[in-house]
């Protein structure tokens, strides 16, 4: 049986060419990581019966832990094949200039949804407040603790991160980790896989409190004139770089790919079963009362602050069985030739669009689920309109995967002729 890869363009060679296999490209990254702008949009919306039946409620990992493991993947593939080729001194500029990317695309994001959020807020046919859903209170009110430009300038120097506007700032953090990561790989694995846990011991704040120690983090929401303010990023980025460097080294070939075998399918299908009973569908659906009181006892184990380690076994466990699922180079979910095949080829090759363009789709999804979550509060949670909101929100992010395609392309170039 044959497959049709839609990321790929067939050219004719030239007559007097030998005839070469063409490379097939392994379109499991790009698929999975969209996947995941798509959940990302759909847990962000406020009130989306959607989010009653993400992954994330049948286990401790969620769409998270695919982002950030499949940027991990991505990364290496871009910034580490310039760090191979042009050296040490340019792979590391090539990261700063992609942190500044990433900073624009964060203070862009938080002032464009700020000021929808005010708008919203201000219309005379609403009574919610919207930017104060997200404690955004900084901003628009001033008290004796704050001053706006103040909390300003702390926005701006990442020592203010407000609500829902957390991922972008802990991935910057763990790309300026990389040249260092670089250098801990070449050198020796097991010291980088050293230095990586041992950053994450430290930054998990109950074992920290436990042994009465200080633990990494920054701190998120500083009230001018108090020291004392304990609110720290919510996605702590000395734990979450675990499971991002995890990818990038498994991307690197500096971790081997796991064979696959019956045992280790048997073991990972059997933790990913396991957090069934322990996840919310256990304690919402199951009614697992023991299963409340666990998940309350053992939180630091967990913790999707600190990226507990739970969430790591979990998620590696399941992604090993997606990687399996999906075949060597993703070959099980290409399309085939039927009239079906070629229905799933479209929908595939939507995905997989999504997910190279990633950070600008992730950009907007954040904006979009919370004009979603209006939308709702406006039209109503009715199935039919729960969903078409839903099919709108998707519908933005497919259009941003390609109008960034597009541009990336820059059609207003002349053409070079071969």
């Amino acid at each position: 049986m044959t497959f049709a890869d839609p990321t790929q363009t067939s050219a004719s060679p030239a007559a007097a060419a030998p005839v070469a296999t063409p490379r097939v490209r392994d379109i499991r990254l790009d698929f999975f990581r969209g996947l995941a702008m798509f959940i990302i949009l759909f847990a962000h919306t406020p009130g989306n019966m959607f989010t009653r039946w993400i992954p994330a409620r049948f286990g401790f990992s969620d769409a998270t832990e695919i982002f950030v493991f499949c940027s991990g993947m991505a990364s290496a593939i871009a910034f580490g094949a310039t760090f191979d080729r042009s050296g040490w001194f340019l792979g590391t500029a090539r990261v700063i200039y992609r942190i500044w990317q990433v900073y624009w695309a964060h203070i862009g994001l938080f002032f464009a949804t700020a000021g929808m959020l005010a708008f919203l807020s201000d219309l005379t046919f609403t009574e919610r407040n919207y930017w104060g859903q997200l404690n955004l209170w900084m901003l628009f009110v001033e008290s004796e603790n704050w001053t706006n430009p103040d909390m300003l300038y702390r926005f701006m120097t990442l020592q203010w991160v407000p609500n829902l506007f957390d991922i972008l700032p802990m991935y910057m953090v763990i790309l300026a980790m990389m040249p260092v990561v670089i250098v801990l790989g070449r050198t020796n694995f097991a010291l980088l896989a050293a230095v990586s846990l041992t950053m994450w011991f430290f930054a998990q704040r109950g074992f920290m409190e436990a042994l009465g120690l200080p633990y990494l983090n920054f701190t998120a929401e500083p009230w001018v004139g108090r020291d004392d303010w304990q609110r720290r990023w919510f996605l702590n980025p000395f734990g979450w770089q675990l499971v991002f460097f995890t990818g990038f080294a498994f991307m690197r070939g500096w971790i081997p790919k796991p064979p696959v075998t019956p045992v280790l399918i048997a073991i990972a299908t059997f933790f990913v079963l396991a957090n069934v009973p322990l996840s919310s569908i256990g304690v919402r659906e199951f009614g697992f009362d023991w299963a409340r009181d666990w998940r309350i006892e053992n939180r630091p184990w967990i913790s999707k602050s600190d990226f507990g380690i739970l969430r790591y076994v979990q998620f590696l466990s399941l992604a090993y069985l997606a990687w399996v699922i999906a075949g060597d180079k993703g070959n099980r979910i290409r399309a085939g030739a039927s009239t079906l095949g070629r229905i799933w080829g479209r929908v595939l090759q939507i995905i997989l669009r999504v997910g190279q363009q990633s950070l600008a789709v992730f950009v907007v999804s954040i904006f979009v689920a919370r004009f979603n979550g209006f939308a709702l509060d406006m039209l109503g949670r009715e199935v039919g309109t729960v969903w078409a909101v839903n099919l709108f929100g998707c519908g933005c992010l497919i259009l941003t995967a390609y109008l960034a395609g597009w541009f990336k392309g820059t059609p207003w170039k002349p053409k070079v002729a071969r």
